[in-house]
């Protein structure tokens, strides 16, 4: 069974303030998604299995550890590109597939619009990248994708998500862990005055993770 996992590590809730923040600009919040995206994901692979290899340091032999399982990165277009960087330089061997999903603004279901996976599995843990989970609608298809694909062992990591969304992916893929920054109060309802928010918005949030990362907000 896949469990939910809520970082506690100092670094990454001090880093989330600063990616709150409406005065943090781009290039400051695709560093801080960049380091946020590292520390979660030495989190999410601590139970990576290994396997003992031999090594020669400059004075003996030893026996060393390697990871004997492959490791795919997929990220969810646009804004899950913002979390692979920092996780490629720690997995440099990782495959990364891109997923292409855009949230449909008034149905608020996923669309899908691009996919390249190979044709079977070539890695034995997928990793979904996505900043915000927030009704959960991406991070599901995503999986679905996945495992018609053959994927046997999915872990999300997300930055900040909703308990909807939450649930939501709990409900249709209990299997999946799920690795988050932190889960926030609760998704905006469908707007009842002139410039209320959008509905499905994770509050207090950070807007919108896309637009806030490549600067069209």
């Amino acid at each position: 069974m896949g469990r939910v996992h809520v970082s506690r590590h100092p670094l990454i809730q001090h880093k989330l303030a600063l990616l709150r923040s409406v005065d943090t600009e781009p290039k400051k919040f695709r560093e801080l998604v960049r380091e946020i995206s590292i520390l979660l994901a030495y989190e999410a692979t601590q139970d990576l299995a290994l396997e003992p290899v031999d090594v020669t340091t400059p004075l003996a032999r030893t026996t060393g550890m390697a990871l004997s399982e492959k490791i795919g990165l997929i990220p969810i277009l646009r804004a899950g590109l913002g979390m692979v960087e920092g996780i490629w330089e720690m997995m440099p061997t990782a495959e990364v597939w891109h997923i292409g999903l855009y949230r449909d603004h008034r149905t608020l279901q996923p669309v899908a619009y691009y996919s390249k996976l190979p044709v079977s599995p070539t890695v034995q843990v997928c990793l979904i990248l996505d900043p915000m989970l927030a009704t959960g609608g991406s991070a599901v298809a995503a999986a679905d994708m996945l495992k018609r694909w053959g994927a046997k062992r999915i872990k999300y990591l997300g930055i900040i998500a909703a308990p909807e969304g939450v649930r939501f992916l709990e409900q249709h893929h209990p299997d999946v862990d799920i690795h988050l920054g932190v889960i926030d109060e609760r998704l905006t309802p469908e707007p009842s005055a002139p410039g209320d928010p959008p509905k499905g918005y994770i509050v207090p949030g950070l807007g919108d993770a896309g637009d806030r990362q490549f600067g069209t907000g």
